[in-house]
């Protein structure tokens, strides 16, 4: 799955996550597979279903805060901005 893979990267550096010392890392990685299950699913790529699965481990049974979904959307809707060819 080297799309979900590089959405899942790209989070890395969009979210600010090499240098975010102080953010628990279950919710680095959380956040960082929900951008990459949006990007997947908004572009019908394969990969969703595990990111799901990877997202409710890291999660633990916690939910997203408000803070968290807003980054989430935040990068995942400037990744597929990115890749918009014709500038819609």
């Amino acid at each position: 799955m080297p799309h979900k893979t590089l959405f899942h990267e790209l989070g890395h550096v969009l979210l600010g996550y090499p240098e975010d010392v102080a953010t628990p890392r279950p919710r680095k990685e959380a956040e960082m597979e929900a951008v990459a299950f949006l990007c997947c699913e908004a572009l019908g790529f394969d990969g969703a279903a595990y990111a799901r699965g990877y997202i409710q481990e890291w999660l633990r049974g916690e939910e997203f805060s408000e803070e968290s979904a807003q980054r989430i959307l935040r990068v995942s809707g400037a990744i597929l901005a990115a890749g918009d060819q014709d500038g819609s």
